[in-house]
This record gives structure tokens, C-alpha cells and sequence, in this order.
């Protein structure tokens, strides 16, 4: 099993590579992995310089594999139960992008604090 998903991924990698805006997700919660083929996978895979950690609901980790392009995404519930186990193929996964709501909140936010601070040097 675990040899035909690194086939599917390189397959995957190869789109990317040709289209910048492609991505791709593996779901291996929901497909019968062994915990040897998992482990054989994430070794054959290995692992990149990138690493985003946080709790969206319970623990989520994002790991860059060593091949750019290609992450491996786990999210668990609050008692840490895998819930979601990706190995997903884009430039960046989507998880890591920052909300369109949000950044125009932060924008407004940043903006009405500029408004009542006085610049640095001035008095207050």
C-alpha cells in the first residue's frame, strides 16, 4: 500500500510542479494503512525544515516531508484522537493561510490603534 501512495505522490509532486495553484490531499485516516506502511511512508518521505504547530479545536500539526511540496498533516480532538491524517500536496497547505475575514479584521484592528497612538518620538 505504501508503495502505490509514493507513486501517487510523486504523480501529485509532478502536477504541482507544473501548475503552481495545484493542490492535492491523500486522506490516510480514512484508508486502511497499516502502522507499517505509515511508518515506512513518513521514513521514505522524511522530513523538511518547515513545522507549523496549533489547536484548531484539539492539536494540529503540519510537517514539511523533505521533498518541497509535500506535507504531512495530522489534526487530533481534544483527548488527541487522530480525527484527520493528510499527506497533502500543494505549495502551501490551505490550513496555513491566513483567512480573508480575518486579515481584513486584523487590517481595521491595527488601523484604529494607529489612529489613537502617537508615533514613536511624539508625545502621547
Amino acid at each position: 500500500m505504501a508503495e502505490g501512495m509514493l507513486r501517487e505522490i510523486a504523480r501529485l509532486l509532478d502536477a504541482l510542479a507544473r501548475d503552481p495553484g495545484f493542490i492535492e490531499a491523500i486522506d490516510l485516516h480514512s484508508l486502511p494503512v497499516s502502522d507499517a506502511d505509515r511508518a515506512w511512508l513518513r521514513q521514505r518521505l522524511g522530513r523538511g525544515e518547515v513545522e507549523a504547530t496549533f489547536n484548531l479545536g484539539g492539536p494540529t500539526r503540519i510537517e514539511e516531508t523533505s521533498y518541497a511540496g509535500v506535507w504531512w498533516i495530522r489534526h487530533a480532538d481534544a483527548d488527541e484522537h487522530t480525527v484527520l491524517e493528510q499527506i497533502v500536496v500543494a505549495r502551501v497547505p490551505a490550513l496555513l493561510l491566513a483567512d480573508t475575514v480575518d486579515v481584513t479584521a486584523a487590517a481595521r484592528r491595527l488601523g484604529s490603534e494607529l489612529e489613537g497612538a502617537a508615533a514613536p518620538g511624539e508625545p502621547s
